[in-house]
């Protein structure tokens, strides 16, 4: 206060006084508490308003320096409810001190105060967009910002049209750094603010691993469940460019599970219902087998639910699947672990799998696996029908002729099988096409139907 008074009283008598960035700030707070701003103010009191203006004039041609200097000046002097015009103007030309082309460093730019001529290096093409490094070279010297001056700078950027990407990197930088040492309020005051930032930004130029970090550090301080949401929101339309590591959250307490499986379903259904990004084949494909993976890893998990497990497997389409293959061993899995399950809760879990979906050795080992209540079994002839038509897949001639065999075969098959028969296995059936499909055979079936009927004789063994 001293050294304010100091400084404004050569001011009031029309003296000459040196104003520099590093007391601009401490001036303009010294004349507004002292009410000498105002033109009206009668004739004893002298207006300062004028001589500080024509000083900030010149802010633009400040070095980085003195910016950052005469920012921490107003951050010092200010609260955020009374900040001044200058801090306004101070924010927009550090702003666009750091958007214009060519700035990689603090040095890149000078001023020169003679010929009020404000000049940047242009030997480079690039723009600072386009070099990683130079569009972060500011991030340490920013560090000293209080959280609520970092709301405006960051507001003021987004206004600028600043690449969001290196926003989003700061934001995060920023946050790392705030929170080492800090009390749990302030660290708990640094993440809100955080968040409510990131939100403005494009959701494709946020790293979705520091995303997940951020939800990890936001569960870990216990805040409330509109924060966690809202990290949530941002993190499920990027579900599928995550990895199974980042799902494996550990459960709130006093759930007794292994991983946090609500986290995964509500990050699942924000993917199809909560994301502005088109849902490609190609992203539905990459979440089905991240899915699979996180089944797989939960199903072992006694404390999993029935209902659980069951929400788990059904919350994808099945168009989103080429293969259940996986889901089959996580079900399987899961069974085995749950052995007092219910005949009825095992239907309503094993309803979901597509047997279409399933290789050979998954779609024999279903049919023998005890585990696996009956009417989730594929019946016999139907089991041989998958196999007979992913072995004719090569052989569409010869399809339509099978098909129609079959169906005469079949209509009045029993579902089980006589002891004293004797079945055909996939390679057995295969040496049998192969043989069919030989040159002179087929010649043969073309010449004449008699061919074709002693062919037609094995049919019976092929199904028996």
């Amino acid at each position: 206060a001293a050294h304010a008074f100091e400084l404004i009283v050569p001011l009031c008598y029309d003296r000459s006084m040196e104003m520099t960035p590093s007391n601009v700030a401490m001036l303009c707070s010294a004349v507004h508490f002292l009410e000498m701003e105002c033109d009206d103010d009668g004739p004893g009191t002298p207006n300062l308003k004028p001589h500080i203006e024509k000083f900030l004039e010149g802010v633009r041609f400040w070095t980085w320096s003195e910016l950052l200097e005469a920012l921490k000046q107003c951050q010092g002097l200010f609260s955020f409810k009374d900040y001044l015009a200058i801090l306004d103007r101070i924010v927009d030309h550090l702003i666009e001190r750091l958007a214009s082309p060519g700035i990689t460093s603090p040095n890149t730019c000078s001023s020169n105060r003679s010929s009020f001529q404000f000049s940047c290096d242009t030997s480079s093409n690039n723009s600072w967009r386009n070099n990683s490094s130079g569009a972060t070279w500011w991030f340490e010297h920013l560090l000293f910002l209080k959280i609520d001056l970092l709301d405006k700078v960051i507001r003021t950027m987004v206004c600028y049209d600043f690449d969001h990407g290196v926003v989003s990197r700061f934001l995060f930088y920023y946050h790392n750094s705030s929170c080492l040492g800090a009390a749990q309020a302030e660290k708990i005051e640094s993440t809100e603010v955080v968040i409510d930032l990131l939100l403005l930004l494009d959701l494709r130029s946020i790293s979705c691993k520091d995303l997940f970090n951020l939800n990890r550090t936001a569960v870990s301080l216990k805040m409330s469940r509109s924060f966690i949401s809202k990290i949530e929101s941002l993190i499920g339309p990027l579900l599928d460019q995550t990895t199974i590591d980042y799902l494996l959250l550990p459960s709130p307490h006093g759930k007794g599970q292994a991983y946090d499986v609500d986290f995964v379903l509500r990050l699942v259904h924000i993917f199809f219902f909560g994301g502005s990004f088109e849902l490609t084949s190609n992203r539905l494909m990459r979440v089905a087998k991240m899915m699979d993976l996180f089944l797989v890893e939960v199903a072992p998990d006694p404390h999993l639910k029935p209902f659980e497990f069951e929400a788990l497997i059904t919350v994808l389409p099945d168009v989103a699947r080429e293969s259940h293959d996986q889901l089959y061993l996580a079900m399987d899995m899961y069974l085995k672990v749950h052995a007092g399950l219910s005949e009825k809760e095992k239907i309503s879990i094993c309803c979901t799998l597509n047997h279409e979906k399933l290789s050979a050795e998954l779609l024999r080992h279903l049919t023998r696996n005890l585990v696996f209540p009956s009417e989730a079994k594929p019946r016999a002839y139907a089991t041989r029908h998958s196999r007979m038509k992913t072995l004719l897949q090569e052989n569409d001639h010869l399809k339509n002729f099978f098909e129609s065999m079959f169906r005469k075969s079949f209509k009045n098959m029993e579902v089980k099988e006589d002891v004293g028969k004797r079945s055909y296995d996939a390679e057995e059936l295969r040496g049998d096409l192969e043989g069919m499909q030989s040159g002179t055979q087929l010649a043969s079936m073309k010449k004449s139907g008699t061919h074709i009927m002693s062919n037609a004789m094995y049919l019976p063994k092929l199904c028996s």
